[in-house]
This record gives structure tokens, sequence and C-alpha cells, in this order.
């Protein structure tokens, strides 16, 4: 895991947007194949908002809801949620902190399928919560087709977030997942009933989530918890904690 801070230039939407627009800018004139494409998405775009809710619809598009139908709605939900880009930027900020590949922000927004995942649930949670449900599971649909990642709508995640590579994430109805928490590929936060009740898992802020973990049930993950690769875990874990195996326990 890169432990080095990442850029003190990305704090807020604003500083992403003109970095974005910057790396955008060189990328298209160093390749001529990029170039149409980086216009269309970035360089056109009035904002961060705007250039996000183009590249999404662009991926969520299908033969019958075409592009426009998300651009839509993304720039319906930057409009009730003014924080939405600082939201942004500090999930960016977290992938640069941690992933090595991540050498600047441009890769991460156009090519990291975990950034584009957690975007794309913002998406879906907006939409699941303001009366267009059958749209926002069609959002979770593309996004399980796409990306291997899937997120019921209603699940209730932070920001600071970062999903790496991604593949497997599963994440229930129920569950939360709040500010600057670390998820590595294959990660389930499962229920452990089939009542509608409240059955997921709450992990709390700065928690990290290692490759392959499945957590199930109503339990907590305290902030800063560990919890070690391929471990399965069906009992809280306290605050600082870490935790590994299957069943997984509490390491001294």
């Amino acid at each position: 895991m890169k432990q080095e801070q990442a850029p003190l230039s990305i704090t807020d939407a604003r500083t992403l947007w003109v970095s974005l627009r910057s790396a955008a800018e060189k990328l298209a004139a160093d390749d001529a194949v990029f170039a149409p494409w980086l216009q269309d998405t970035i360089l056109s775009a009035a904002h961060l908002g705007d250039a996000t809710g183009r590249l999404l619809s662009q991926k969520l598009q299908t033969a019958h809801f075409p592009a426009a139908v998300f651009r839509d709605a993304y720039a319906a939900l930057a409009l009730r949620d003014a924080a939405l880009g600082d939201k942004m930027a500090r999930d960016m900020k977290t992938v640069l902190a941690n992933d090595p590949a991540a050498h600047d922000p441009l890769r991460p927004f156009l090519f990291f399928k975990g950034f584009h995942a957690l975007q794309c649930h913002r998406l879906a949670h907006d939409l699941w919560h303001h009366g267009r449900q059958p749209l926002a599971l069609l959002v979770q649909n593309r996004v399980s087709d796409l990306f291997g990642v899937d997120i019921h709508p209603a699940a209730r995640i932070g920001c600071g977030i970062m999903f790496d590579h991604a593949t497997g994430i599963v994440i229930g109805e129920t569950a939360v997942v709040e500010d600057d928490v670390l998820f590595w590929h294959g990660v389930t936060l499962g229920g452990r009933a089939f009542a509608p009740e409240d059955r997921h898992p709450k992990v709390r802020k700065g928690a990290q989530i290692g490759a392959g973990a499945t957590i199930l049930g109503n339990i907590e993950i305290g902030a800063g918890a560990k919890i070690a690769a391929g471990s399965v875990v069906v009992k809280s874990v306290p605050a600082g904690a870490t935790a590994a195996g299957a069943a997984a326990r509490l390491m001294e």
C-alpha cells in the first residue's frame, strides 16, 4: 500500500477539476487517439459534475436507455447535493494516497472501475431516495455487469472511499460504510437473514478490509479496524483492532 500523502492540490472539487483539465489537455496533445474522447468527456464539460455525468453516462448507456437518461439523472443529483464534487475529490485523494498505480487524478477518473463504481453508486443512491427505484436498480445492474461490483442502491456509503481493483465487491441493502474506508477486491458485506430487517455490517471510519474478506450480519467493524485478506467475520470487531481467519479472531 502506498503510504505517502496525496498531492495537497487535490483538496476540493475546484482543484480536482483544474488538475483533470490540465492532465486531459496534455494527454490529448501527447496521444491523438485520446483527443476526441477527452474533448467530449472533459474538455467540453463546464465543470467537474458535468464531466463526471458525461463519463458515467457513456458507460451506463444501453440500446433502450441512451446516455442522456443517465446524464440528466446525474445533473439532477449534482443540483441536489452541493457537496458532491468535494466528495469525489476526497475519494480521489484517498485513491492517490493508497494506490501506487494512480500516478495522477486523470488515470483513476478515466480508467479505474472502483472509482467509477463508487460514483455510480452515488447516482443510484440518489435515485433510490427520490422516487426512481427502478432506474436506481438499473444503474446497480449496469455497474454489476460492467465492473463486477454489486452495491444495493440503499446502502449508505461515505466519502474518501477506495475500492482497489474492485472486482467482486458486494455490499448489501442495509450496510453502512463511513468515511475513509479502504476496500480491496472480493469483499462481501452480506446479511445472515432473509427477513427485511437491518441485516448488514456497519463499517466505521478509517477501517481497512482486505481482499476476499466476508463480513456477515448486522455487526460493527470499528473505526480504524483492519480485516485481513480472506477472513470471515461474523462478530463485531472493536475500533483499532485487527481480525484474521475463518472464522475471524482478534489478533494480539
